[in-house]
């Protein structure tokens, strides 16, 4: 029975998702780590009980007209939780952030500096103090005119538009047009407004070509199109647009990321020559703080701005405004993100790099009382950095908090006050905890999939790595930190790149390396005559001997419920075709179409086949309930009259892979599908799962086993940026099976990775470093694993030696080393 002071939180009766009446007791006060197999329920706990009854209970003490303002989630799915204090979740959102946000505005940390250079800035002589907005290249008081405090202009040339000027505007001479029916119109109208669009377009008089490209004029003409055989085709009003006006409003305003893809090849991207990239007007540029300008201050990494700033003299204004300053970047240069600049957008952040500055904004609340649910805050993480990471937790205890972590990182782990951990398996058969209490407890544990990882001392089987069967190279790369650097990556075998936050590592695959492939791939696909290699490195060589690019990334499969695991993959297609097949549909006249809850004919008409509807609550904020007409289903009753060997179409996708997997056995199509996915470890998930539901770890197997279904088409690179994050050590072995299965076929694999499991069981490893921001950007070593173990003045070495059982070996060892040229 709970007493006043009961200094436990304790959770009876959840049953959220695949909760199983789970009953279980935490201390407050405590680090606490929940484990257990990805889809195991260990977040359903955590953030989807715990942290949302916090949340709701904080919500009914708030004015009902206020709770309409806030974004809400229901009451979980819970009996009871007693000793519950206010909670502050720090999650990782994989919603992408606008390009204007940065490291600044994340941690506010631009707001200080904003204010220091409006109330301690060296004005010049006559003039007038500015206020800080003035300071923001995100206000109209502040930003560049010419840029719109984007800092960056895009511009295109004739050489760009038009690659090939021996071809006619017929021919497709402007490869930038849109292709079908719009690049034909396009023709048309320029043919009707008395252009030659046959002749070739190195032969058009220069004033002509120019205005073709490059006018804003946008001419209204009647075209009259060539009557086809049998097609009769009327006038119409056609309306002119320039090359350079069409590619400039696809990359700015086009929802389609193939299409802005396609039109950034047509751009270059240069500085803002009226604010020289600044991003601000020239007043706010005239004010200076110890020398510098404050976008000069900005583009510090904040390491290197701590030590500007505590240099700095001033009057008291100038030293209460530093002050504070240094001791918000100290936070952060603690969680090991020293190397960031307060302008780095936000886009080219990791979702672990954004986590830790959210969590250093915490740290400087000053909150006392409070429980923190944090999702696995070391991903991003390099070993190197983990054991920063454990004292800023330790630091929120010993303030009076408790810290409740999301966690599959062993190190974290083990340093843990109490670990919860849930399973056995995922789905449904998971959802029960399985241990609550001190690590050590774990080892009686027999079920648990964690207890091997905890306390398995046996070395790792030892594997030969394969030899390459050749060389893909990068010369002279230079982009962010990475200057001047040449690099080789192994053909036909499996490379970890590795590196502390911030080296490089994923600018020089995902940006460089990728890029090169990228532009390759889509110059073949468009049949231009060369490879844009120049915007990435010096030269690359070896590009002929990969067929295609494949890169695996963990952001959503889809932004809207309606897409799903079934829709993804292909697998709900084959479902409609099956069920339009049946005695029943054929004899309705039902097409496939009829079993697509996106379109009219055969969904709920109530909800539009979203299978709930808002509930308007006048002052309270709106909620959602199941569909009344429908009751979630999202079909309408004519349709779910049709079944398919005794289940609806509903029904099937209520499936969880694992029970469709025997439901379609024989049927080949499907079989495909739902072996790949149970190959990667998804048997849990039910078909029909929202993509809003799924993790970044379960979109990015999706998209995995997407890709493993499709036939061989040539040597393929992948590319897979971090693939372990937000999974259990057990479902890495099953992911990693995976993708050495890719490299059996023929194929190479590249991951960038600070699982150094995963990076002991690897080919090659090329590791970057020595540290992050300026202090990185070189590759340090280079090797088989066991080489880079041995490698002096790697940071990952001695780590690396760690997982594959090696002692501390003095020396370099055999590993090559390479840097800036």
């Amino acid at each position: 029975m709970p007493t006043p002071h009961d200094p436990y939180v304790r959770v009876r009766g959840a049953r959220e998702h695949n909760l199983q009446d789970v009953h279980v007791d935490i201390p407050r006060d405590t680090l606490t780590v929940f484990t257990g197999v990805s889809g195991s329920g260990k977040s359903s706990l955590a953030f989807g009980t715990i942290y949302a009854e916090a949340q709701r209970r904080y919500f009914e003490s708030v004015a009902p007209y206020a709770r309409r303002l806030i974004h809400q989630v229901g009451a979980p799915a819970v009996g009871e939780i007693t000793g519950l204090p206010p909670a502050v979740s720090l999650e990782q959102r994989r919603s992408a952030p606008g390009s204007r946000s940065s490291v600044g505005t994340v941690t506010t940390l631009s707001n200080s500096l904003r204010m220091l250079f409006s109330r301690a800035g060296d004005y010049p002589a006559g003039a007038e103090r500015l206020d800080s907005d003035a300071f923001s290249p995100n206000t109209a008081a502040g930003a560049c005119p010419a840029c719109h405090g984007l800092g960056r202009i895009h511009r295109t040339t004739e050489e760009l538009l038009v690659p090939d000027p021996s071809l006619s505007i017929r021919d497709g001479a402007i490869a930038a047009w849109p292709g079908a029916w719009q690049g034909k119109n396009l023709r048309d109208v320029l043919d009707a407004l008395g252009y030659d669009v046959d002749r070739p377009w190195g032969e058009l008089a220069a004033g002509d070509r120019e205005w073709i490209l490059f006018t804003d004029e946008q001419p209204v003409v009647t075209v009259h199109p060539v009557r086809d055989a049998g097609r009769i085709q009327r006038p119409y009003q056609g309306t002119y647009m320039s090359a350079r006006r069409y590619v400039m409003h696809t990359f700015a305003d086009s929802r389609s990321t193939t299409l802005r893809a396609k039109a950034e090849r047509f751009l270059t991207s240069a500085p803002c020559p009226v604010c020289a990239g600044s991003r601000l007007r020239p007043e706010a540029m005239a004010v200076t703080f110890g020398g510098r300008t404050i976008a000069e201050l900005a583009a510090l990494p904040l390491a290197d701005l701590a030590g500007v700033l505590s240099r700095a003299g001033g009057e008291e204004t100038a030293r209460v405004l530093t002050a504070d300053l240094l001791a918000r970047i100290a936070t952060v240069t603690e969680l090991g993100l020293g190397y960031l600049s307060l302008d780095r957008t936000a886009p080219t952040l990791s979702s672990g790099e954004l986590q830790r500055l959210r969590l250093a904004t915490q740290l400087r609340s000053g909150l006392f009382g409070v429980v923190y649910v944090l999702d696995e805050p070391s991903a991003g993480l390099h070993p190197a950095d983990t054991e920063s990471l454990l004292a800023v937790l330790g630091r929120l205890k010993e303030s009076g908090n408790t810290v409740f972590v999301v966690e599959h990182q062993m190190d974290v782990v083990r340093q843990a006050d109490w670990l919860v951990d849930v399973g056995p398996l995922a789905g449904e058969h998971g959802g029960q905890v399985l241990h609550s209490g001190p690590p050590s407890g774990l080892a009686d544990v027999a079920g648990s999939a964690t207890r091997r990882f905890l306390f398995d001392e046996d070395p790792p089987p030892a594997r030969e790595p394969r030899a390459p069967t050749g060389w893909l190279r990068l010369d002279g790369v230079d982009r962010h930190n990475v200057r001047g650097v040449d690099a080789a990556f192994p053909l036909g075998v499996f490379t970890a790149v590795t590196g502390v936050s911030g080296s490089g590592k994923s600018t020089l695959v995902g940006q460089v390396l990728a890029g090169v492939l990228a532009d390759r791939q889509a110059s073949a696909g468009a049949g231009l005559p060369e490879v844009r290699v120049a915007r990435h490195c010096a030269a690359a060589r070896g590009l002929e001997a990969v067929d295609r690019l494949v890169q695996v990334d963990q952001k959503p499969i889809g932004r809207t419920p309606r897409s799903n695991l079934a829709t993804y993959t292909g697998l709900f297609d084959v479902v409609r075709k099956l069920f339009a097949q049946t005695e029943m549909a054929r004899a309705r006249g039902y097409r496939a179409g009829r079993f697509s809850f996106n379109v009219p004919g055969g969904r709920c008409e109530t909800c539009q086949g979203e299978g709930f509807v808002s509930v308007e609550l006048l002052f309270l904020p709106s909620t959602y309930a199941p569909c009344p007409d429908c009751h979630g289903t999202r079909y309408n009753p004519a349709t779910l009259e049709v079944t398919l060997r005794g289940l609806t179409v509903a029904q099937v996708l209520d499936l969880t892979v694992e029970s469709a997997a025997g439901f379609f056995a024989g049927t080949a199509a499907a079989e495909r599908s739902l072996g790949t996915l149970l190959d990667v470890g998804l048997g849990y998930l039910r078909l029909g799962q929202p993509a809003t539901e799924l993790s970044g770890g379960e979109a990015q197997r999706i998209k995995l086993a997407a890709e493993l279904q499709r036939t061989g088409r040539g040597h393929t690179l992948y590319l897979l940026d971090e693939p372990t994050t937000g999974l259990h050590p057990a479902d890495v072995e099953v992911l990693m099976r995976q993708l050495h299965g890719l490299v059996e076929a023929s194929n190479t694999v590249v991951v960038v990775e600070h699982d150094m499991a995963v990076v002991a069981g690897a080919d090659h490893v090329i590791d970057l470093g020595p540290g992050g921001g300026d202090q990185g950007g070189r590759i340090v070593a280079t090797g088989t694993p066991a080489q880079v173990a041995r490698a002096a003045g790697s940071r990952t070495a001695p780590y690396l030696a760690k997982a594959l059982r090696l002692g501390p070996v003095p020396g370099e060892g055999p590993a090559t080393r390479s840097g800036a040229r």
